[in-house]
């Protein structure tokens, strides 16, 4: 069982220009980094369960309906009254999203560490942590950096601080974040925007090399419609090249990456340190050219809508 932790929230898309600037059309969908990664799996056909405080308002309880009907096990949320977070989305014209973000005082910002399960069953292999504003947002922040603390030496541990600049803009809190739990992940994806961010004028490649001198067995940087470059701590790297395709929006694309990734080390039996260290070139090659191949599917629709095996022209899971 993958468990994957962090952000759960609608993302509320603007309409048009509207002609009347005194009404705005608003189109809703369920999203947030962390549970588009479990939705990911679980529509690869991996047991998936998704850890956050969730809200018993309207937008939470359809968040719960989606993840029963997609079968996301919904055993690790914790009910509270407070208000599901809501992220306006604007696109511009090559379908790059723009956050907006309400979010103050919200369900999935107020985990309390002492609400952390002190113990997980062996049926759980990996704990992913997407970042977004999860991890630099308190109480929440401090109780996902104790989760990852206490099970980082049981369980695989996937990273991906996927940066919300506009939730917090002190990017000194997201190197500090970034450096405090690089040491317990076994592997870091990032995008090459939020890498620009939070270490500008640093090549890739020194961002990947620290991030495997920290601790992580593999670091992986996304490039958008480029494609994608990893390192693993056996001295493997490798670069893939993007897909061609027409573009709705990039919304859910990293996460469809993440998704794909961690399903394929499953698959493969690599779901672990040793395993990620055992990936030649060639290896580490076909495994990004299949996220990169997931996550092309994704930016072919609109918002946060992740393939199934059948989309991707594989069988079902046995």
């Amino acid at each position: 069982m993958f468990m994957s932790c962090g952000d759960a929230l609608f993302d509320m898309f603007a309409g048009g220009d509207e002609a009347d600037v005194s009404s705005i059309s608003l189109s809703g969908r369920i999203g947030g980094s962390a549970l588009n990664v479990a939705l990911g799996l679980a529509r690869l056909e991996h047991r998936s369960a998704f850890f956050t405080k969730m809200s018993g308002d309207l937008f939470g309880r359809r968040i719960r309906a989606f993840m029963n009907r997609e079968g996301i096990d919904d055993r690790f949320l914790i009910e509270t009254t407070r208000n599901t977070t809501l992220a306006m989305v604007s696109l511009s014209p090559q379908g790059t999203p723009r956050y907006d973000f309400y979010i103050e005082g919200t369900a999935d910002r107020s985990v309390e560490p002492r609400e952390v399960p002190s113990h997980f069953s062996d049926a759980l292999k990996a704990i992913h942590l997407a970042g977004s504003y999860s991890t630099v947002s308190e109480p929440t922040a401090s109780a996902l950096a104790k989760l990852v603390a206490q099970e980082h030496d049981r369980r695989f541990i996937s990273y991906d601080p996927n940066i919300r600049s506009s939730v917090q803009p002190d990017l000194d809190i997201w190197r500090s974040r970034i450096g405090a739990t690089a040491p317990f992940a076994t592997l870091i994806k990032a995008s090459d925007e939020d890498v620009e961010q939070v270490f500008p004028g640093r090549s890739h490649e020194s961002v990947l090399a620290d991030w495997i001198t920290a601790g992580a067995a593999m670091a992986i940087i996304t490039l958008g419609e480029r494609g994608a470059l990893a390192a693993s701590a056996s001295g493997a790297s490798t670069r893939v090249g993007g897909r061609s395709v027409v573009v709705a929006d990039t919304v859910g694309a990293g996460d469809t990456f993440q998704a794909a990734t961690l399903s394929r080390l499953a698959e493969s039996g690599r779901l672990s340190r040793e395993g990620l260290l055992d990936l030649s070139e060639a290896d580490l090659g076909e495994l990004l050219d299949f996220a990169v191949r997931a996550a092309a599917v994704t930016c072919t629709r609109r918002g946060a809508d992740l393939p199934r095996r059948a989309d991707l022209g594989l069988a079902p899971l046995a």
